[in-house]
């Protein structure tokens, strides 16, 4: 027996490679199951079963919208009174962090792996995203892996963001910069109760 690159495969390691690949085909399956779920018109609904799905988030404070989809949920956090806008990814494999008070618009992507395409295998990047209290992402966003965002950034629309944003700063294009500073520079707003059935 090969692997994918058409290297043999020792006897000896033919267990446990069956046992990763069952292990995966599990893990692939539940995401669909996600994938169903976010579907659900009921945040209450949804939130059990992300949360049963390993994503650290409150019960009652914090809320992803319809048709969410994800990778590896059990890498994912989100802090309170955060909201996730509807058909956002999120990518938990290099590990996610989403603080409080952050609104994430519609549509959104985020990333913490990429392919390394310098790789003779090309293999995989890990790299977390952190994104700090009261971000604003705008719709349809890029963030890709190894960014941290800071307190109060916003993130415009279409923007595809691949480094760092500092406190307070306003970022757009393709690839994002500066093209702002937030007027507001003391933040204690609540993003309040997400709409229902959304």
């Amino acid at each position: 027996m090969q692997d994918k690159n058409g290297h043999q495969i020792p006897l000896s390691q033919l267990p446990q490679k069956i046992s990763r690949r069952l292990s995966t085909i599990f893990s692939e399956f539940w995401l669909l199951v996600l994938r169903f779920v976010g579907f659900i018109p009921l945040h209450s609904v949804r939130k059990f079963f992300y949360i049963l799905s390993g994503i650290d988030m409150p019960w009652w404070s914090s809320t992803i919208h319809l048709c969410a989809n994800f990778f590896q949920p059990s890498g994912i956090k989100i802090g309170h009174d955060t909201i996730v806008g509807d058909n956002a990814f999120l990518d938990g494999r290099g590990n996610l962090s989403i603080g409080s008070h952050v609104d994430i618009a519609s549509q959104v992507l985020i990333y913490t792996n990429q392919h390394d395409i310098h790789s003779p295998d090309f293999g995989n990047q890990f790299g977390p995203v952190v994104i700090a209290d009261y971000v604003f992402v705008g719709s349809r966003a890029i963030i890709l892996p190894h960014v941290s965002i800071g307190k109060g950034a916003v993130i415009a629309a279409g923007a595809v963001v691949t480094k760092n944003v500092p406190e307070g700063e306003v970022w757009a294009g393709i690839p994002a910069q500066k093209i702002a500073d937030r007027k507001l520079k003391t933040f204690s707003y609540r993003l309040g109760r997400p709409m229902l059935f959304q």
